[in-house]
């Protein structure tokens, strides 16, 4: 009798020791039944920054809110209703999708006389990362999709609501025939736009603000990784490296095998490692993961980020973009600051650049300042874009200024134009 209580007490423990390394070697997912996991384990090395989970950098750049009679708002990441409704919409059930063509309905007419919201994915996230902060189920087509943007509207006459998966190839939209949300749950989240800053829906299908924006100007203390910092973070025995000193300034870190490149003038570091597999089939939800991997072992996070993706026929291109309170920090070619970028081949770093300097929150010196809006903004919009340059979008941005120990985080709008330039205007 003892020997089969042991026995039973035995099997009990192996089971809940499986259960329990289930649990520690797959991420669960906000929702859904797909599971994506690395299969790269990168090494931890010395701790500089804070570590991330990939759901903390999946969310919509913007939050655009159609209160019918072509009366639209328009939220950003940070704000309270904005919280409030993305996470509201997480805990709820989408499923059964069926299939159509983008031209099959009239979007803009949609938009104009239906309340409802949209959720923006600008660059697109594949539908296996965007099931761990949703609950979508499983189909064969809607699973291989990357969607840019969800929309969720209420018709006159009609009892339940409809949530529409866009395909960022522009051609195809999903609609979940299951949702569990109700015409009153939509209704209630429109009416948190009723009383925000009017928004006008423009030709190109951005929207600008009726009148001026309220933002912050902040000026920021910084702080600095060191060189050493991040040779002892990416290489396995920094002793072993040789350094190279280019024409340009910068100096080049190398083993033999893997470079790093430091722009000391822009604070700046280019690592590349060309040991990375061959080409194969390309798996950016993977890749996805790894990169963040990387990340939280090699260097951390310093604030918030938001992930984009870009996928070729060889290899996955990441951005995560640095924001601050509700927009995000602008990188350029003559200030380099605020985004991670990486490539990745076969859930393996290629290539992985940013910034030396970071934001320490919390003990900056803020002001209020306006954005324009309404007509003046018109304006100045068709003053850059001209009569040949097409404007897709119109989003505000931090543009970040060198200040004595810090930087001056500057509010601006960024024009973005059809072949994907973008300017700004304040």
């Amino acid at each position: 009798m003892k020997e089969r209580i042991k026995s039973l007490v035995l099997a009990s423990l192996v089971v809940a020791s499986l259960v329990q390394s289930y649990f520690l070697i797959y991420r669960l997912p906000g929702g859904g039944d797909s599971i994506v996991t690395s299969e790269t384990n990168y090494v931890k090395t010395e701790n500089m920054g804070q570590e991330r989970n990939i759901e903390e950098l999946i969310f919509p750049d913007q939050m655009v809110i159609h209160l019918g009679e072509d009366k639209h708002t328009v939220f950003y990441p940070g704000n309270t209703f904005y919280q409030l409704i993305y996470s509201r919409l997480q805990g709820r059930t989408f499923d059964d999708f069926q299939r159509r063509s983008v031209q099959s309905v009239n979007w803009n007419q949609i938009r104009k006389e239906n309340p409802g919201f949209e959720l923006s994915f600008k660059e697109g996230i594949p539908v296996a990362l965007l099931q761990r902060v949703m609950r979508l189920g499983t189909d064969s087509l809607f699973q291989g999709e990357t969607i840019n943007r969800i929309s969720i509207y209420t018709a006159k006459n009609e009892t339940k609501a409809h949530a529409l998966f866009f395909s960022a190839k522009g051609d195809v939209v999903y609609e979940a025939t299951q949702a569990d949300l109700t015409v009153q749950d939509v209704q209630q989240h429109v009416d948190f736009g009723s009383s925000w800053t009017p928004y006008t829906l423009m030709d190109g299908g951005y929207y600008i603000p009726a009148e001026s924006l309220e933002t912050i100007e902040a000026d920021m203390p910084t702080g600095q990784f060191t060189v050493e910092q991040m040779q002892r973070s990416l290489f396995f025995d920094p002793s072993m490296t040789r350094n190279i000193r280019e024409k340009d300034g910068s100096e080049i870190y190398t083993d033999s095998k893997r470079s790093l490149q430091v722009k000391q003038e822009q604070r700046w570091i280019s690592y590349t490692d060309p040991a990375a597999p061959p080409a194969g089939q390309i798996d950016a939800a993977k890749d996805a993961l790894s990169a963040v991997d990387f990340v939280n072992q090699h260097g951390g996070w310093k604030g918030r980020s938001r992930m984009m993706l870009d996928t070729t026929d060889t290899k996955t291109k990441l951005q995560f973009q640095q924001y601050y309170s509700s927009f995000p920090i602008m990188d350029s070619m003559q200030f380099r600051f605020g985004t991670i970028s990486m490539e990745m081949q076969q859930e393996t770093v290629s290539s992985y650049e940013r910034s030396l300097e970071y934001l320490n929150e919390g003990a900056e010196t803020k002001k209020s300042v306006k954005l324009p809006g309404g007509d003046k903004l018109k304006a100045l919009i068709q003053k850059v874009a001209g009569s040949n340059r097409k404007v897709i979008d119109v989003y505000p941005a931090y543009r970040p200024s060198s200040i004595e120990d810090g930087l001056k985080l500057i509010p601006v709008w960024v024009i973005r134009f059809g072949n994907g330039e973008e300017t700004t205007v304040s």
